[in-house]
């Protein structure tokens, strides 16, 4: 579904991806994991039109998307879970969720995907009317789910999804990735949760210092000398 091929990216002369290659298959969790600044973050950002690459190329279901704005992405099918949350705070969460569905591919099917977004999660049935801005942070990351559901996308990029989340949280939040696997969504999944999301994923890649350095199953890297020392601590 994802093919990403030596991507380069810079910041001024500062060089965040340095020919990163990836694939996301239909249905697949892929994990992509590494250190604070190892480039995670821009690599979404490069899928998602949000910065610009300045070699390589993206491809999502045999369209080539290198470069194109982040509209057009999202039109595509391609959706993003930010880091960070990002909702707007002084609406209601009803409002929030409907933002979500403004999308051209997702209009005709809104009143039905509110039902769904509102099973998965009945807090925010509960707070419909209420100003998102005065929810928990793990409310707040279930809105920010679900307003990236109400676009009907196809692939769901998470970044950093469990950041600032109690245990408790974080564990809603993996059940609900694992819930939408289940129904056939495709996840890229940037985590801090290292352990975590290789149980979770069927592939993974490292990143360090904007290079791809290791990939493979996601309990093969669990296994792997490299990462349990580096990210496990073990």
């Amino acid at each position: 579904m994802l093919t990403v091929e030596t991507l380069d990216l810079f910041y001024g002369d500062a060089q965040a991806l340095d020919g990163v290659s990836l694939t996301a298959g239909q249905g697949e969790i892929v994990a992509i994991v590494g250190a604070n600044g190892a480039g995670k973050s821009s690599l979404i950002r490069s899928v998602h039109g949000m910065q610009t690459p300045s070699a390589g190329r993206v491809t999502f279901k045999g369209a080539d998307i290198t470069g194109w704005p982040s509209h057009r992405v999202c039109e595509l099918g391609v959706g993003h879970v930010a880091e960070g949350r990002q909702i707007f705070p002084n609406l209601s969460v009803l409002e929030n969720l409907e933002m979500g569905a403004t999308l051209k591919r997702a209009r005709g099917a809104m009143a039905a995907t509110l039902r769904r977004v509102m099973a998965l999660f009945p807090r925010l049935d509960e707070r419909r009317r209420q100003a998102a801005g005065t929810l928990s942070g793990g409310e707040q990351q279930m809105l920010a789910i679900g307003r990236c559901l109400m676009g009907q996308p196809e692939m769901i990029m998470f970044d950093e999804p469990s950041l600032g989340l109690s245990p408790t949280m974080t564990q809603e939040v993996f059940r609900v990735i694992r819930a939408l696997h289940e129904d056939g969504m495709t996840i890229l999944l940037v985590e801090q949760n290292v352990m975590a999301s290789l149980k979770l994923a069927q592939r993974g890649y490292v990143l360090e210092n904007g290079r791809v350095v290791l990939e493979g199953t996601g309990q093969a890297l669990l296994d792997s000398d490299r990462v349990r020392q580096a990210y496990l601590g073990l």
